[in-house]
């Protein structure tokens, strides 16, 4: 046997046993990594205000802790709170004023109730108070889960801040393409992954303040609704109505039907409408040019949008980050392919 055969079949059976080693602990590697790609430039900043790569990657690190994951930790503890503490009877008295409100709605608004049969014929608006129940008893479970993998992302971001660098020059040096080449994906992956990062926090943020203000002028936590807003606004089509319509239907159940109306108008018309459909599109646009400045790096904001949807759709949560990453690595394996292509052509 060839020697390098040999070597390749040890390499295999390594990589092999180091997946099954890393195997619960790869999406948020992957994730992590990804988020100090996005992030390379505020690394490097705070590198050069300190002089110290460790003392940089622990500043980033907290930072994105404080950012990114305090206000979902925020937002799962006190939903756990409230969910353990409702009143039943309180639930079971909301589901049938809607079962009624769906079947016989006030005449004002007759008109609307084919698109609200049709909306929620997938629910099962009966088993409301049970699912509600079961549902305060799991999400103790899943916040604890969550947290520790966001914990998991962070001591990883860190290793990732620290030694960045010396993983992508190594990189390079294995795998077999030219540097030209190894500097256009990094360069691409970097500067697609920091648009998506900055749209994403912007986004949310600004369409969670829009919802957090109206809401806490009817008496209701403007940080913690405004929070979950942020983040229900990150589900493609039907994500802010989660948030928007159990308020109003609650307005209607306490017999405030200008709020109800308020709530909803508002909501479809400024964060939806507005906000949503035209502002985020503009928000990407503006980050992508203030980021990039060579023209051969962009990526059009509608493809980066599009892929975040689909992430989103496919991968859940932290579809977000993965649906822009791989669209950009696609897209510039392809851009690689298309130069070898011409080099062999002449």
């Amino acid at each position: 046997m060839k020697p390098q055969y040999f070597v390749a079949i040890l390499f295999a059976t390594s990589l092999y046993w180091m997946y099954l080693l890393y195997a619960p602990f790869l999406l948020s590697i992957t994730i992590a990594a990804l988020l100090a790609i996005s992030t390379s430039n505020i690394q490097d900043f705070f590198e050069n205000k300190t002089g110290s790569k460790f003392s940089a990657a622990l500043i980033s690190s907290i930072l994105l802790g404080v950012l990114f994951f305090v206000p979902l930790g925020y937002f799962l503890a006190t939903l756990t709170i409230k969910l353990n503490t409702l009143d039943q009877i309180s639930v079971k008295n909301l589901e049938s004023f809607i079962l009624n409100f769906m079947n016989t709605p006030p005449p004002y608004l007759e008109f609307l109730q084919p698109y609200i049969q049709e909306t929620i014929s997938d629910i099962d608006v009966k088993g409301i108070t049970s699912k509600t129940i079961s549902f305060a008893g799991s999400i103790g479970a899943f916040s604890a889960s969550f947290l520790k993998n966001a914990f998991l992302v962070i001591v990883f971001y860190f290793f990732a801040q620290y030694n960045g660098e010396t993983i992508v020059e190594y990189l390079k040096r294995v795998v077999q393409v030219s540097v030209e080449e190894a500097n256009t994906l990094t360069k691409e992956l970097s500067s697609v992954m920091s648009v998506v990062f900055y749209s994403i926090i912007i986004n949310a943020m600004f369409q969670g303040v829009l919802f957090g203000v109206a809401i806490s002028f009817f008496g209701y936590d403007g940080i913690l609704f405004g929070i979950m807003y942020g983040f229900a606004s990150l589900i493609p089509v039907v994500g802010g109505t989660l948030m928007w319509f159990p308020f109003m239907m609650y307005e209607f159940y306490l017999g405030n039907n200008f709020n109800a109306f308020f709530i909803a108008l508002y909501s479809i018309i400024m964060i939806s409408i507005i906000a949503d459909t035209f502002i985020k599109p503009i928000i990407i646009k503006e980050i992508n040019n203030r980021l990039l400045k060579e023209d051969d790096t962009k990526l059009n904001e509608l493809v980066i949008f599009f892929a975040i949807i689909a992430g989103l759709a496919t991968f859940g949560f932290w579809g977000m980050i993965l649906g822009p990453a791989i669209t950009a690595f696609f897209l510039t394996i392809l851009k690689i392919f298309e130069a070898r292509t011409a080099d062999c052509a002449t």
